[in-house]
């Protein structure tokens, strides 16, 4: 009794509450998913050969031929490919394809000196035996491999 006295004037407050929270949803979500989605149909109809695109995969290209519901991509030179529109995600404009093509460069220039250093036998050796572990200690002074197999010998004949 005394809780339905006290919440006689929560009513209006309730239904406040249930006409609010379709307006949160409305503003929060809806509108703003309606604007990107008329977004992207404005740039997939924009979208003309030549252009710099960014696929959905990822993928970087430039646009050759457009349909009425699809593009060609060259994605390498000589290498085409066809997709809808809608795998498009961005035209990417001269600044962002140059910075992307640098950043590409610069990690494959990256990668190019981890593999000459590997390949000049700078790699780690990752043996499990106490030989090999004091071989790299002793390495610096230039006789270590020596010393390896002077070890290496002792512990096969002890």
């Amino acid at each position: 009794m005394i809780i339905a006295a006290e919440s006689g004037g929560s009513g209006a407050f309730n239904l406040l509450l249930l006409l609010a929270i379709p307006l949160v949803f409305y503003f929060l979500l809806i509108r703003p998913q309606n604007k990107r989605r008329k977004e992207q149909l404005q740039m997939e109809s924009s979208l003309q050969p030549g252009a710099r695109v960014m696929t959905t995969s990822g993928m970087r290209a430039t646009v050759l031929s457009v349909d009425d519901d699809g593009v060609l991509l060259e994605i390498a030179p000589g290498v085409e490919v066809s997709f809808v529109k809608q795998a498009v995600m961005r035209v990417l404009q001269d600044d962002d394809a140059k910075g992307a093509d640098a950043e590409e460069l610069d990690l494959d220039e990256d990668d190019d000196d981890r593999d000459d250093a590997e390949r000049d036998g700078d790699a780690v050796d990752l043996t499990k035996d106490d030989a090999a572990a004091g071989a790299d200690a002793d390495d610096e002074d230039g006789d270590g491999e020596a010393k390896a197999g002077a070890k290496a010998g002792r512990k096969s004949s002890d």
